[in-house]
């Protein structure tokens, strides 16, 4: 492959809600270009990016996937994502190293949540923005509808480049506003250019007045032409667009038939013309939050925006040149971990096929495998100290307990489990001490159940979930006054141990253990036998959860001068503790924290309503930073919320998100307190 130039390099991540055809529309642009042979489709599982066997099985995007083409000497690396929820965190990822967003519309379904969400997320990433309405020769298709909903949602800058050309009620084509003429398509998608129809002229006038007086807002000369009624060139337009496209004054809308290869040629020599390069936009954020000059001559420097952990490759880890020439053979240091690594081989990825080169200039994007001590979101240089803005993952709340299917596959799981979390952030897993289950999380079902499939096609490892136990306490709410006494004789010296102690609620969280002994009823060399029986049974309270916030004061006793020993006080300790938990009025605790979501208005009510039968207590709303939106700030008992990322999804729509941390114990319910103990019992 020959080396590109940074100024003919284009790098562009396709985003959109889940089924738009984000993944047909890169097979088209590859194929159209030359870059594959044939057209691969998702029905027949033998597309370029979609490639991964659980991919193929499912019939959509699990992650993000690498393709690159040349159109008219301009290199374009496409960036296919996932559009389902779960897979947010390959979204970001994506996001990250592209220079611009395409955004994919279904013209049937029109502006959907994931068209939503991915205009906030390539908003605030400061990414120009442009959007392709697939599908608009659907008989469903309504394009004057979906065109006049984005200009509601997002405002004017959202302009047509591309409309429907529609001749004896059909489309057969597209017309190009700037160049006001019609694109009729054949069957390869090649097209030939044709006189606009008559029947397509209102629409091309009203359309194009749209587009011109987005173009002539771009600058106070074109402002001028467009109120005087003066003609605005074609070439004033393409730098028009190219500029308003960079600075985000316009969003151009691009229409075609991804499957048909329809509106795909026009739009790429729209690409190539106008799309910003990596260095338009001069600088680039810094960890610091400071900005640094892009230097596509200075020394090289890349980041790490993704590591796939595959068994046979070794490790991959997925990076973009930020500034200057990336070498074959280089040694560059990792700015996280310190530590040289070498850049032995460099790839370029078309779906899984990977292509040697020597080199990679700055913004251009590729993969070296087997940098052991790299990972995504490192930053390696030449020479000097710096780092890149880290990606921002979402925060999986969605937890299961994974369960080994045999011994042989627990001897497997841990080591399984670092590697994949290594690729994906948006999985982290537990071990808790307390239920003794390792607890896996991610973003909802689909996240973990295809996590689990992973494990198993690439490390050989069957896992099954459960529901997590709920890490329950418990604590005494009486004050009460017990003694224990241990003897026993079994011939020769026996055992002895006699303890009075009172038990009260403590303060701090574990044992507080005092001595208020007088008269040496007890010595002082069974006081550490005393508290050690009170602590190993604090373990288990009365439902068999741990004990915390326990005061004990021992205060009295006796003892025998030969029978008397550590193990015979330790014992009596527990007989104690055992009688306090009769006595003392135990209750059973949950844990508690703080939840706030983020919701649209109108979904306020239904949320809180939800809120209430969690149990959840609402303290208090206010506006969210993005218009539209409100924050509830509640408590909520975490029992209550296992399954909340999945509700919330459907509840919003998948347009409310939430954060909740864990901050305290609160007392659980009587009625179910009694359901937690009966449950208890049953697995005791």
């Amino acid at each position: 492959m020959a080396n590109m130039d940074t100024k003919k390099i284009r790098n562009i991540v396709l985003l959109g809600h889940g089924g738009c055809g984000k993944t047909s529309l890169a097979e088209a642009m590859l194929y159209i270009s030359g870059g594959t042979d044939r057209l691969g489709k998702i029905a027949d599982g033998n597309t370029v990016c979609d490639y991964d066997s659980e991919e193929v099985s499912r019939g959509f995007s699990l992650s993000l996937s690498l393709a690159n083409l040349t159109w008219k000497d301009v290199k374009i690396n496409l960036i296919d994502t996932p559009g389902y929820l779960d897979f947010t965190g390959e979204a970001a990822q994506a996001v990250r190293v592209a220079d611009s967003a395409l955004i994919v519309m279904d013209a049937r379904a029109g502006i959907e949540v994931g068209t939503e969400l991915a205009w906030d997320m390539a908003t605030a990433a400061n990414l120009p923005k442009a959007f392709f309405i697939n599908k608009f020769d659907d008989n469903e298709a309504r394009f004057s509808k979906v065109l006049e909903a984005l200009h509601e949602k997002f405002g004017k800058i959202v302009c047509p480049l591309t409309i429907p050309m529609v001749k004896n009620g059909e489309v057969v084509g597209a017309i190009d506003l700037i160049e006001q003429n019609a694109h009729v398509f054949d069957k390869n998608g090649r097209h030939s250019v044709e006189l606009i129809p008559e029947e397509s002229m209102e629409a091309t006038e009203r359309f194009r007045d749209m587009l011109m007086e987005a173009v002539a807002s771009t600058d106070e000369d074109l402002m001028m032409k467009y109120f005087e009624g003066e003609e605005i060139g074609p070439m004033e337009a393409f730098n028009a667009i190219h500029e308003g496209i960079i600075h985000g004054d316009i969003v151009p809308v691009f229409c075609g038939a991804a499957t048909k290869l329809w509106g795909v040629w026009t739009m790429l020599d729209k690409i190539t013309e106008s799309f910003p390069r990596h260095t338009a936009k001069g600088v680039e954020l810094m960890a610091d939050g400071d900005e640094m000059e892009i230097n596509p001559d200075g020394e090289p420097a890349m980041f790490v925006f993704k590591t796939v952990a595959d068994p046979f490759v070794g490790k991959m880890s997925f990076f973009k040149v930020m500034n200057g020439t990336l070498k074959k053979d280089a040694t560059m240091i990792n700015q996280t971990t310190g530590d040289n690594e070498k850049m032995a081989h460099l790839y370029v990825m078309k779906g899984k096929k990977q292509t040697e080169v020597d080199e990679l200039v700055c913004g251009d994007i590729g993969m070296v495998a087997k940098l052991n001590n790299t990972n995504t979101n490192d930053t390696l240089t030449w020479n000097s100290a710096f780092s890149y803005s880290k990606i921002e993952y979402p925060t999986p709340y969605y937890g299961q307990t994974m369960i080994p299917a045999t011994t042989a596959d627990e001897s497997k799981i841990s080591q399984s489990i670092t590697k994949m979390c290594e690729e994906d952030y948006t999985i982290r897993y537990e071990n808790n001490a307390e239920t003794k289950q390792m607890i896996v999380y991610g973003l909802g079902d689909m996240h973990l159940a295809v996590l689990a499939a992973k494990m198993k096609n690439r490390f050989g490892v069957n896992v099954k979930y459960e529901v997590p136990k709920i890490p329950y306490r418990e604590k005494i709410t009486k004050r009460v006054d017990v003694e224990g006494k241990h003897k026993k004789q079994n011939g020769g010296s026996g055992q002895f141990g006699h303890v009075k102690i009172r038990f009260a609620p403590g303060e701090e969280a574990g044992l507080t253990f005092t001595v208020s002994v007088v008269g040496g009823t007890v010595p002082k060399n069974f006081y550490p036998a005393v508290e050690k029986g009170l602590q190993d049974s604090m373990a288990k309270g009365a439902a068999g959860f741990p004990l915390i916030n326990l005061a004990a004061d021992l205060y009295d006793g006796s003892y025998h001068a030969v029978d008397s020993d550590e193990l015979s006080f330790k014992t009596a300790a527990s007989l104690a503790y055992k009688k306090c938990l009769e006595l003392a009025a135990p209750v059973i605790l949950e844990p508690v924290g703080n939840l706030n979501v983020t919701v649209p208005d109108s979904l306020v009510g239904d949320v809180m309503g939800d809120l209430n039968k969690r149990r959840g207590t609402v303290m208090g709303m206010e506006p969210a930073a993005k218009k539209g939106y409100t924050v509830i700030a509640a408590t909520a008992p975490k029992s209550e919320l296992m399954d909340y990322p999945i509700t919330l999804r459907a509840m919003t729509q998948g347009r409310g998100s939430f954060d909740f941390e864990v901050n305290d114990y609160d007392v659980v319910p009587t009625q179910l307190a009694a359901k937690i103990k009966e449950e208890a019992a049953k697995k005791a």
